[in-house]
């Protein structure tokens, strides 16, 4: 990256007074680069504020005279992943008119100096990796990641569906689906740790993280379904959910499906959407209904997605790269 390249950008952090700006340039990404991930000023300030998440040190923002034409950002959860790792999630992007002139590079060398440095405090002698959106085919980030020493590790389904027709919704012996009510905050994030205790990449939440997503600006209670038990050992459980929430005018979109392993295999998770995308149909406030899934989810969750009547819109691509030196201290040689 040469001088000439970089002198005309003031670099800063991020604060609540950039908000408009950040969300302007989050949105032209999600056009440019096809991924369709619009995001709200609101939302961003949910992001900005999250726990553990320190904006002075995790953030920055390259600035062009007056617009915000690059962004990043680095989220280290304190919980490690199903395989027992810690990650570090590295996001953000530039301006589509500024590109090619080494800020992508400058911001990755920032970002992977942060997450490497709060991988150390918050997990030491844990094996860890850095993780990064690889978008869509053909994105220059890919390129960039790869340069980087990232591969692609997963592919992500990015499905849709009209609301015209509207499945029915089985009956199940011994199962209520209901919508959810602020009480059921934590049944519900007990449910989701036993979902996905067994997924790839995921971690067990903690009260606080799973709060914030519980009541965000995004979250859409009453149009998500709660499969709960009723009568016997599993009365009053929740066994099943889907959490909905909102991104975009007039399309909803499935953030979490999870049935606990106990549960798997009765069709709870295909009830409860089948209800789900009956309720938001009935709205009227809604075109379709979105959700992303694991190409290679354990539970089956394509084949159940399909049934439903969701098509592929587009994939993406997950990409990481090991933090060299992490994990457990060798022992010491006994010679």
């Amino acid at each position: 990256m040469s001088t000439t390249e970089t002198t005309a950008y003031r670099w800063a952090t991020l604060t609540p007074a950039d908000l408009d700006a950040w969300a302007e340039l989050v949105n032209h990404l999600a056009v440019v680069d096809r991924t369709e991930e619009f995001v709200s000023a609101e939302d961003l300030a949910e992001e900005l504020a999250s726990p553990g998440h320190d904006p002075e040190r995790d953030t920055w923002a390259v600035w062009a005279g007056e617009r915000l034409i690059a962004v990043a950002t680095v989220v280290v959860p304190t919980t490690p992943d199903n395989e027992g790792q810690a990650r570090a999630y590295l996001g953000g992007g530039v301006h589509a008119e500024h590109r090619r002139r080494g800020l992508g590079t400058a911001l990755f060398d920032a970002a992977e100096a942060r997450g490497v440095e709060l991988l150390r405090e918050r997990h030491p002698g844990v094996s860890a990796y850095l993780a990064a959106g690889g978008e869509l085919p053909g994105a220059p980030v890919r390129d960039l990641l790869h340069d980087r020493g990232y591969a692609i590790v997963r592919y992500y389904n990015f499905l849709t569906r009209g609301l015209d027709d509207v499945p029915e919704a089985p009956e199940i012996e011994g199962i209520e689906l209901v919508t959810p009510r602020p009480e059921d905050e934590e049944a519900v994030r007990i449910a989701h740790n036993a979902a996905f205790r067994d997924h790839w990449g995921s971690g067990q939440i903690d009260p606080e993280r799973w709060h914030e997503h519980w009541v965000s600006r995004s979250s859409r209670p009453a149009l998500s379904t709660l499969a709960r038990g009723v009568g016997g050992e599993e009365d009053g459980q929740v066994l099943a959910y889907i959490l909905v929430g909102q991104w975009v005018e007039r399309e909803s979109y499935v953030n979490i499906v999870g049935t606990v392993p106990s549960a798997r295999g009765r069709g709870l998770a295909a009830a409860a959407l089948a209800r789900t995308i009956a309720v938001v149909a009935a709205t009227g406030d809604f075109d379709v209904i979105e959700l992303d899934v694991d190409s290679e989810s354990l539970t089956g969750a394509t084949r159940l997605y399909d049934r439903l009547g969701f098509r592929l819109k587009h994939t993406t691509a997950a990409m990481r790269r090991p933090v060299p030196g992490s994990g457990p201290e060798p022992a010491p040689d006994a010679g």
